[in-house]
Order: structure tokens, then C-alpha cells, then sequence
């Protein structure tokens, strides 16, 4: 009989993406193929504590279980007891937010010498900054949306030019998005088209990061798609946002199962379209050098159709109303699979560094 593989399903954090979290590891414990892998659920409360496999257990089966932190500590940094799991073959983390998906963790697995789903450390720290990913975007030609970034820093002076609506709204426009470039899950982010907006949408982003984005507004539906791999990766179609009850898609568009939004996949688009979207994901993703998995935002302008990066997103959700898992669905790989893939992807990233370290010693 073979050995199953010894999973060690992270989930949780304090971020302010911990339900994300907690719904993402439920969805994928209940997926995941049970003839195939053994799950050891590794729960991070939201108050940092690492919980135990028992209780970690009860979270997965009931989100809404809580216990109480018997013990002080700062931020994660008790997950340093991951060293005593010596029967975890590979991590599957879905901590979103910073420290979760920023490369913090991910250095950790590395430091552990474990294999890990997902990106490793420099393309997880690189796409988590929104800044970033927009530079290395331009640098292989696919189109960003114009911006302006503000650190704490310029945002505490105040006399910069860059919390002036008027000073940045003409090189800009007047409307614009604001957000914190270090954030995911729309957490943060404000539509503002005017001096008031302007000011209380920059108080609030600054609440959650310590660089602030000022970008011009991209008029447009949001098209997404979903990549797949390591040195050969593999693009799914393209799925379209419908948003009815916004000008964007919010934190409560995308984890409420009330929402008006509505995911069409696959897009009604025209194919030159959905291959530009693809075409683009795929870009995206190697100059990030993404391995694993990544989502890959963006919007299609509606004065010209031309297709403009929003952010790629390294550890997307996987709840049950996800667009990465369902892109794939679509593609004919199903939820089940998916997870599959993503555990064998790690575990041939960390054979192929092993083997190449080996070649060099």
C-alpha cells in the first residue's frame, strides 16, 4: 500500500484576511483527497496563538469555533513549532494577508527545508506589493493603470504635494482608487472622486500599510484569470466580474454569499480578448517568477477594450465561491484535483532546488 502524503494544512493569522483564511482551509479540507493525503489542520488564531491539532480540527469542521490564547505572543512568531512536526512531507498554507503570504512564511518552510504550495519567497513578497508587480508588469510591456505612491513618511508631512487632491487629480484625474499597496482581498481600497473622499480614503489606507497607491480609475469590467505551475505553467480562461452593486470589487463582493456580484465564467468576450488576458497572466507571472499558483487581476478598459493589470494575487482564496478553483473547474480540473496538483507542484520545486544545491555542493 503506498504511503499517503503528510499534509500540513496552515490556516488562520492575524490579518485582516483571518476569515478568508479560515473559509479557504475548510473548503480545501473538505476536498482534498483523502486517498491520497493525511491532513494535519495547523490553525493560527487571530490573536497569533498557534493552536492544537484537535482544536484545529474543530475550526475546520465549524469556522465559527474560537478558543481562548492561553499565551503571549507577537504577531506569528510562535509558528516556529513547525519544526516539531518532523512527519509534515509538504506545508499547504493559506494564511492570507502579511506575514501569510508576503514571503514571511514562505522563508520559514524554506529555513525548515520543507516543501511548500504556492510561491516561493521572492515572488510572494514581490506580488504582495502592489507597487512592484506594476514595475515588473511595464517591464515586459503589459499596461498598468497610472499611479502615484505615498509613503508614511510624505503622508505625515502636511505639506506634500501628494495629499493634495487638486496637485494629484491633475496628473491623475479626479477619479481615482486609493489603496494600500501591501493588502489583499480589497481590504483598504476606496473609489473617491473628490478632496473629502480623497482624505478620509488615505487615513483609512494608511491604516493597514505604511505605502499608499493613488491610481487613476480604469473604467471597465474586471476580468480574471487563473495560472497553474512551475517551469511550464498552464493559464485557465478568463473569467468576468458583473458587478451590480459597485464600482469595484469590495471585500464584501467577494466573501458574501448575499453579494449582487456575479462571477460569469467562463467571460462572454470576444477570443482576441481572452487571449490578451491570457497573454498577459502568463507574462505577469513569469517576471514575478511565480511558481504553484497565482490569480492575475485585471480590467478591460471600455473606451478602447485594451486589457490593464489591476494586481496578481499569490495565495488566492479558495472558498467555495473562489474564482481560481472555478476557473480551473471550467478548464476540467476539478476542486479536488486542483489541491492534488498544487501538493505535487511543491513537492517537484523542492526536489528540483534539492537536486541543484546537490549538483553545486
Amino acid at each position: 500500500m503506498t504511503k499517503k502524503t503528510q499534509v500540513g494544512l496552515i490556516f488562520g493569522g492575524n490579518s485582516s484576511e483571518y476569515e478568508v483564511s479560515i473559509m479557504s482551509g475548510h473548503n480545501i479540507y473538505n476536498a482534498i483527497d483523502q486517498n491520497k493525503f493525511d491532513v494535519h489542520p495547523i490553525w493560527i488564531t487571530n490573536d497569533g496563538y498557534l493552536a492544537s491539532e484537535e482544536d484545529s480540527f474543530k475550526v475546520l469542521k465549524d469556522p465559527k469555533y474560537t478558543i481562548e490564547n492561553p499565551h503571549e505572543v507577537a504577531n506569528i512568531s510562535n509558528l516556529i513549532q513547525l519544526k516539531n512536526l518532523p512527519e509534515i512531507d509538504v506545508f499547504f498554507p493559506i494564511v492570507h494577508g502579511n506575514l501569510g503570504e508576503d514571503g514571511c512564511l514562505q522563508g520559514l518552510f524554506r529555513i525548515l527545508n520543507k516543501p511548500f504550495v504556492g510561491d516561493d519567497v521572492l515572488a510572494s513578497a514581490v506580488t504582495m506589493d502592489k507597487e512592484f508587480t506594476k514595475i515588473l508588469a511595464q517591464r515586459v510591456g503589459v499596461p498598468v493603470a497610472d499611479w502615484i505612491a505615498i509613503k508614511r513618511f510624505e503622508y505625515e508631512d502636511a505639506n506634500n504635494a501628494k495629499r493634495d487632491y487638486d496637485k494629484v487629480s491633475s496628473k491623475l484625474g479626479s477619479d481615482l482608487f486609493v489603496k494600500p499597496s501591501n493588502q489583499g482581498s480589497s481590504v483598504g481600497v476606496h473609489h473617491v472622486t473628490n478632496k473629502e473622499e480623497f482624505a478620509q480614503a488615505l487615513a483609512d489606507a494608511f491604516r493597514y500599510d505604511d505605502k499608499v497607491l493613488i491610481e487613476e480609475t480604469i473604467h471597465g469590467t474586471e476580468v480574471e484569470t487563473a495560472v497553474l505551475g512551475n517551469d511550464k505553467p498552464i493559464v485557465s480562461g478568463v473569467g468576468q466580474i458583473i458587478n451590480a452593486a459597485g464600482t469595484f470589487y469590495s471585500y464584501e463582493n467577494k466573501y458574501d454569499d448575499d453579494s449582487t456580484t456575479t462571477l460569469q465564467i467562463p467571460a462572454k468576450l470576444p477570443q482576441e480578448i481572452v487571449d490578451k488576458v491570457r497573454a498577459n497572466a502568463l507574462k505577469v507571472y513569469q517576471v514575478t517568477e511565480c511558481s504553484g499558483l497565482a490569480r492575475v487581476d485585471s480590467t478591460l478598459r471600455e473606451s478602447d477594450q485594451q486589457v490593464i493589470l489591476t494586481e496578481v494575487n499569490a495565495l488566492p482564496g479558495f472558498t467555495n465561491i473562489s474564482m481560481y478553483p472555478k476557473l480551473f473547474e471550467e478548464a476540467g480540473i476539478s476542486y479536488s484535483e486542483l489541491i492534488t496538483r498544487l501538493i505535487v507542484k511543491a513537492q517537484e520545486r523542492f526536489d528540483h532546488k534539492k537536486n541543484l544545491l546537490h549538483k553545486i555542493g
